[in-house]
């Protein structure tokens, strides 16, 4: 499960003890969120009013428009409940390589999943950017297979988010000469092309 899936209540802190010793291990409650079913109106109002919430919090004046077709990557599964924000100047809620934007969609998600005691994929987007980043990494990847193929030797990308990782692994999933998978931890996770065996 993800967190936005589940709701986690500490029920003892623990000790940390010194050296080691006399340490006790927390104790938490983890709840299984009911995954809420289509696309409920209700949810959506509450979604809406939550990223509108946030917004005004940040001092940031700009429109949410609900989206009909969520920008995702191909063969991946649409959320039920896609937020586009329309504005100027809103770079500074995209962040360094989106990480700000996936920052906000995580909160947005967890903040609806504590209001309403269900989990629902929610989609955040500013001006589309999650569309054509979408599009750069698929052409990336197409044109690194082609190089990997012709050079006939791997070739690590930067680290990346979990959705754009995704989105490459999901373009080059049915190509015939290179394979796709995901090494190192945490922020440093990255994805190495390399020739089929």
């Amino acid at each position: 499960m993800t967190r936005e899936e589940v709701r986690v209540t500490v029920l003892d802190e623990g000790k940390r003890g010194v050296l080691g010793l006399g340490s006790e291990p927390a104790r938490v409650s983890v709840e299984l969120l009911e995954p809420a079913a289509g696309n409920d109106d209700s949810l959506s109002e509450v979604a809406r009013a939550v990223l509108e919430a946030l917004l005004a919090g940040m001092d940031i004046e700009a429109a949410v428009e609900t989206q009909v077709q969520p920008a995702v990557g191909e063969g991946e599964i649409a959320a039920p409940i896609a937020f586009d924000i329309r504005g100027d100047d809103l770079g500074i809620l995209i962040g360094r390589r989106g990480q700000t934007l996936s920052c906000l969609q995580f909160m947005v998600r967890l903040i609806v999943g504590h209001q309403t005691k269900t989990w629902v994929p929610i989609t955040v987007d500013v001006e589309g950017y999650r569309l054509r980043r979408s599009e750069k990494l698929m052409a990336l990847a197409g044109r690194l297979a082609e190089q990997v193929r012709t050079r006939r030797s791997p070739f690590t990308l930067e680290p990346m988010l979990a959705y754009e990782r995704r989105i490459i692994h999901l373009a080059l999933a049915d190509h015939p000469d290179v394979t796709t998978e995901s090494i190192g931890e945490g922020e440093a996770r990255r994805v190495v092309i390399r020739l089929k065996r």
